[in-house]
């Protein structure tokens, strides 16, 4: 069963939690984990995810600001705060402090994972161990997010079915260089039926402000201060290259690392069986630790 629990974020913004869990029962005292999802994405993107993860561990997966079912953050003035970094690392700390889960693994995916390396570079006394599944280090800069923005414009909104959204996000996208089915069920899922057809779930304004806030820098500085085991996974045609992940690994004070072939950058949508071959030692490792 998934059980949602409401959390306060950062300035008051109510975030919606959601615990994967065999059956209602009391408090579950084993340790906890919080899935992060990338830009765009949703806690339920979490869900294969969450199943194998609950035989061993209370987990729980939040839909940041502006996504899934969480609130939007208001806007005007004060929008690159709402959205920038410090708000994202905020909820992600509030979730982790209200609903018990420390010391926790983090896991995220892209925007995700920088959110819970941040985290655990802010507080280490909340955090055992992180997942880092590609998301880069570096600074990708001005050009990248206007490619963004121009691709937001092409966008063939709205779409007539749900399925005809996964088939243009999974093939019919000029991003898209060969048939990318993973790509297209994660994109799917973020859809919902409105009056005219189906539209993204979140404000592609907002995504491109949240993005903003930081695309321009690099975050190396904030990585070398996680002090915990890290595991950085990148799919083999991802975002992330090989030679960025190994230099992140080698600046990580307990960095390791792992790929998974015939994956883009939704890999555990691609792959969920590698997926989970990749980090089931990894997380064992923690638990024996533990």
């Amino acid at each position: 069963m998934v059980q949602r629990v409401d959390v306060t974020g950062a300035g008051g913004v109510r975030l919606a939690a959601w615990e994967f869990r065999e059956a209602a029962a009391e408090a579950d005292p084993r340790p906890g984990v919080l899935l992060l999802h990338g830009l765009m994405g949703r806690a339920f993107h979490w869900s294969g995810t969450a199943r194998w993860l609950r035989e061993s561990r209370r987990v729980v997966a939040l839909d940041q600001r502006g996504h899934g079912q969480s609130d939007r953050p208001p806007g005007g003035p004060d929008v690159h705060t709402s959205f920038g970094r410090e708000a994202f690392v905020a909820d992600a700390e509030a979730a982790v402090e209200q609903l018990g889960l420390a010391p926790v693994t983090l896991i995220g995916h892209s925007m995700g994972a920088l959110t819970a390396w941040q985290l655990a570079a802010r507080r280490p006394d909340l955090v055992e161990a992180l997942v880092i599944c590609d998301m880069r280090a570096s600074a990708l800069g001005a050009a990248s997010q206007q490619e963004w923005e121009d691709w937001f414009h092409r966008w063939p909104l709205p779409f007539p079915t749900q399925d005809a959204a996964r088939r243009w996000f999974g093939e019919d996208d000029p991003r898209v260089e060969r048939p990318d089915p993973g790509r297209g069920a994660f994109f799917a899922e973020v859809m919902h039926e409105a009056p005219d057809g189906w539209r993204p779930l979140f404000s592609r304004r907002e995504m491109l402000t949240a993005r903003e806030t930081w695309v321009h820098d690099a975050h190396w500085e904030e990585l070398a201060k996680v002090r915990c085991p890290t595991l950085v996974v990148r799919g083999l045609d991802g975002e992330l290259g090989r030679a960025e992940a190994q230099e992140m690994v080698r600046v990580l004070p307990a960095g390791q690392y792992a790929e998974i072939p015939d994956a883009g950058h939704y890999l555990h949508y691609d792959q969920p069986t590698a997926w989970r071959a990749a980090l089931q030692p990894f997380l064992d490792g923690i638990k024996a630790e533990a």
